[in-house]
């Protein structure tokens, strides 16, 4: 029987033959979706489409893009961000 964290139907199943001749189910893990930009909603380039338990492992170089608002805005969203920043001064 498989564990209690398996026995969902979220979970893809795959069936692998084993080198003895059996077979076993392999349960592939969830693909985590890809960051968004909280203002237009376009995928945020540079960061990896993982899930949230893997993202906690990756270097912090890798959890974000190097610029202002790294992993929250997408680099158009940020450049007109900083043009009416800079027609306001």
């Amino acid at each position: 029987m498989p564990k209690p964290s398996q026995r969902t139907r979220s979970k893809k199943r795959v069936r692998k033959a084993l080198p003895g001749g059996g077979k076993a189910i392999h349960y592939k893990p969830e693909v985590g979706s890809s960051h968004h930009c909280y203002l237009c909603g376009r995928k945020i380039g540079g960061l990896p489409n993982s899930s949230s338990l893997e993202t906690r492992k990756l270097n912090r170089s890798k959890r974000r893009v190097s610029r202002l608002y790294g992993g929250q805005l997408c680099s158009t969203c940020l450049k007109n961000l900083l043009k009416q920043a800079a027609r306001t001064l």
